[in-house]
């Protein structure tokens, strides 16, 4: 950490991190603590709730119903008793059927609740029904079948009544008991429900405090210290390099106040450094720009020295060679053998002169004598080319062929003069033990046509493909193959001055292969040539 994060932390005290963290913490966990309580609170109101509205209510509502069939059977056993007739018995008979029956509340009870007060209440209900049918029902129904209604006492009917009463009695006072328990939890069940509202407002509120927490917690401790640091660093990127950046808040704030701070400093350090250099590079360039223009002058003198030499080394050179032609038919063999020689040596510099002046004048036309651009048929440049090489074809016995040629744009004289170097070259370098053969082929690649040419020559090894192409760079002796060297020079040239390359790839077959580029015509459409055409 570097000196001004520790001066920061040590000022602030605390990171934004910790800061967080920490209201996070404590707002978590008082949040997580009234979640619990209301969790608990929740829990206990719905266990009220069953109690109330299914444990106690089903309990009074079946105690009700047994207690009301009790009192049709106990009404029926009565009826029985003095009329004897069956009928009357019914309801009797019903309450006997009937699953709901005091014993069986009682034991249900006894599951469901864990007053022992009311399950004892619920016991001796249940007994004193059963005293009722066993001591007096049964026996007084069983009677009256035996022996008529008249068997049947007052005595035994009083004494029936006193057990009715007893069953009475432990029933209402078992309801009485059920009820008030039912209360109880009904009581509960509200305290409950309004603890449970009162943890939800508490909930809402805790929520409500947090965001407020947290809203604040952010203006203060993000949204004020990154304004201020924008402020300062709107000022700096407006131009204001001396604007100190200086920013009071969390550690991670005055952290990136003082990277920025250092980038202030370093954009301030680099701008004197940019500004002298900028300085420096005007001063370059303007001497570059000198001499440039000084460049250019001096090519334009050179191109026209070479174009008015050439020109005015042509009439004297003419005139030298015609005089020494002269010579040499008058007085060829009048004099010694070695005046002959002498001869011989001025009447062949003059022709190569000649040919090295016009060779000069065509190199140095490329690309300065402008011609028009157009739409060129290689085909056809080729065939021109052939018309004018044919006395050299016809005499070597050379065939020249092509696949189909495109069209593409360029300036046709030298895109004849192109073809016309390199299958003259084609020819002039022949195998001594094979008539010459020579083919032309192109295809398309990425943005222009690249044409190809090969032949069965003497061929070139691979260390001079590049030296070939150098002005006045001669593989062979002038004995022994005639020629200026400026060729294959000239062809560079007008390849590079169509916007193309030209080069020697490497092959394995016999002969020479040359491949160059040239631009496509605008509808891109091939040549008219006929394969194979000689």
């Amino acid at each position: 950490m570097s000196a001004a994060a520790t001066t920061a932390g040590a000022r602030t005290g605390s990171t934004l991190r910790r800061r967080l963290t920490a209201l996070l913490v404590t707002t978590g966990a008082l949040l997580g603590l009234v979640l619990v309580v209301a969790g608990f609170v929740l829990s206990r109101a719905l266990t009220s709730q069953h109690e109330v509205t299914e444990v106690y209510f089903d309990a009074v509502t079946r105690a009700d119903s047994a207690y009301v069939r009790l009192v049709d059977a106990e009404t029926a056993v009565r009826g029985f008793a003095l009329t004897g007739d069956e009928i009357t018995l019914e309801p009797y008979d019903r309450s006997r059927e009937a699953d709901v029956t005091f014993t069986v509340l009682a034991d249900e009870l006894a599951q469901t609740t864990p007053d022992a007060e009311l399950v004892a209440d619920a016991r001796a209900a249940a007994d004193a029904a059963d005293r009722w049918h066993t001591e007096f029902a049964q026996p007084i129904i069983a009677q009256v079948r035996n022996q008529g209604g008249e068997a049947v006492s007052a005595t035994e009917v009083e004494a029936g009544r006193v057990l009715f009463d007893e069953a009475r009695s432990a029933i209402e006072a078992y309801l009485t008991e059920l009820r008030k328990d039912r209360a109880t939890a009904v009581a509960e069940l509200e305290t409950w429900t309004a603890a449970t509202g009162a943890l939800v407002l508490l909930l809402v509120a805790g929520a409500v405090a947090m965001g407020v927490s947290l809203s604040f917690a952010l203006r203060r401790w993000i949204l004020l210290p990154l304004t201020d640091l924008g402020q300062a660093t709107r000022a700096v990127t407006q131009g204001d390099l001396g604007h100190v950046v200086r920013v009071e808040g969390p550690g991670e704030i005055e952290q990136l106040a003082s990277d920025v701070e250092q980038m202030r400093l370093g954009l301030v350090t680099q701008l004197a450094e940019l500004r002298s250099s900028r300085e420096e590079i005007a001063e370059a360039h303007q001497r570059l720009t000198e001499q440039a223009e000084e460049l250019r002058r001096s090519n334009r003198d050179l191109e026209q020295f070479a174009y008015v030499a050439s020109h005015d080394l042509q009439e004297p050179l003419r005139k030298v060679a015609s005089f020494t032609q002269l010579l040499q038919k008058r007085y060829g063999g009048q004099l010694d053998e070695r005046a002959d020689q002498y001869i011989d040596f001025a009447v062949d510099g003059a022709k190569r002169m000649q040919r090295l002046i016009q060779d000069l004048l065509g190199f140095s036309r490329v690309g300065r004598v402008g011609g028009e651009v157009v739409d060129v048929d290689l085909a056809a440049a080729l065939a021109r080319a052939q018309d004018q090489l044919s006395e050299r074809i016809e005499e070597s016995g050379a065939v020249v062929t092509h696949d189909e040629l495109p069209v593409v744009r360029g300036e046709e004289p030298l895109l004849v003069q192109l073809f016309q170097n390199l299958v003259g070259n084609a020819v002039k370098f022949r195998h001594p033990d094979r008539p010459p053969r020579v083919h032309v082929s192109a295809h398309r690649v990425e943005g222009a046509w690249e044409i190809e040419l090969r032949d069965n020559g003497i061929g070139i090894e691979a260390q001079y493909v590049e030296r070939v192409f150098v002005i006045f760079q001669r593989l062979h002796a002038k004995d022994l193959y005639e020629g200026t060297g400026i060729g294959l020079a000239l062809c560079k040239k007008i390849v590079e001055f169509h916007g193309g390359r030209i080069w020697i790839p490497e092959t394995e077959h016999e002969g020479t292969t040359i491949r160059w580029t040239l631009p496509v015509a605008d509808d891109e459409t091939p040549g008219d040539g006929d394969e194979g055409r000689s």
